[in-house]
């Protein structure tokens, strides 16, 4: 029998396959009333904030050939609202699926606050800090190109909070490996890279930008190149687990980001173009590896042979 569980600091994994933050909401959109969640590794939510966000201008989504653009932004009820309506749900629903928070804010009292809260609510089982979301004006993106800024909230936050804490990159840096190692160096049990590509698409007839907001964040197999060479250069200089995220769409390339370094992987983008991408490749998953000669997922680990 061909081994797909994983075991990550507060995650017992039945499969390495979540879905990226803000691509099931709260588990409360349609997509998510399609399959039992429990068919997914665990459940990530949409990005949380102290207070109720409305997100950006409209058009939000611009779905491209080989990738989508998006603004979306933190578009949340707040954290109380999370807790008490959304989590608390979700939870009573699916009592043993392991579910990631993910928290935002526009500076670091927001951040801690927002952590201790959902740690608090004995709701969630990890937080995702999202120090790396390129559409918001505040916050998000601007706090994780620094590195003193990334080790200090993440020492903040892991002091406030029992709850593993990944720290969320974003591939819009010089160096990753730095920002990466000031996570490690404040604390962090774990990172996820990487979250979108800073893009501009504009529509020729009108001379507008495609999306609302003029710029967004670019997802999908366009940035999969990226996303596996950035994994591959912060396994290689960090010692934490690493999930990874941006343009998986097959079972190849799950095995893909593990070579590379991630013990489990996020996918976002690919829901546009099957909404049960994830029971789909967590079924396809155990027959690629057979075919591979791999009997436990986790011995692929960062196995790529570099010339």
């Amino acid at each position: 029998m061909t081994k797909i569980s994983v075991k990550l600091p507060g995650l017992d994994l039945k499969n390495p396959i979540m879905p990226a933050s803000g691509t099931f909401g709260f588990g409360d959109v349609a997509m998510a009333k399609k399959f039992d969640l429990n068919k997914m590794g665990a459940m990530v939510i949409k990005t949380t904030t102290p207070n109720a966000t409305t997100g950006n201008p409209q058009p939000q989504i611009a779905v491209l050939d080989d990738g989508v653009m998006n603004s979306v932004g933190l578009t949340n009820p707040g954290v109380d609202a999370v807790i008490s309506q959304k989590l608390t749900k979700l939870r009573a629903q699916y009592p043993n699926l392991p579910i990631v928070a993910s928290v935002g804010g526009d500076s670091e009292e927001d951040y801690v606050e927002v952590a201790k809260k959902l740690a608090s609510s004995n709701l969630v089982n990890a937080l995702e800090l999202n120090v790396s979301c390129p559409n918001v004006a505040t916050g998000g993106m601007s706090f994780g190109i620094h590195p003193q800024v990334v080790e200090d909230l993440t020492k903040k936050i892991k002091s406030a909070v029992d709850t593993p804490i990944y720290v969320k990159l974003t591939p819009n840096v010089t160096d990753v490996v730095e920002i990466a190692q000031a996570a490690e160096r404040g604390g962090a049990d774990g990172l996820v890279l990487i979250n979108t590509v800073l893009g501009l698409g504009i529509n020729i007839k009108t001379r507008k930008p495609l999306l609302g907001n003029n710029m967004g964040g670019l997802s999908g197999h366009a940035i999969k190149p990226l996303a596996v060479r950035m994994v591959a250069q912060v396994h290689q200089a960090t010692s934490l687990p690493i999930i990874g995220v941006g343009g998986i769409e097959t079972a190849e390339d799950v095995v893909e980001f593990i070579l590379a370094g991630a013990s489990a992987v996020e996918v976002g983008s690919a829901h546009f173009h099957d909404e049960l991408i994830i029971p789909h490749l967590a079924e396809k998953l155990p027959e690629l590896l057979e075919k591979l000669e791999v009997n436990d997922i986790n011995d692929l680990v960062g196995k790529v042979e570099f010339n």
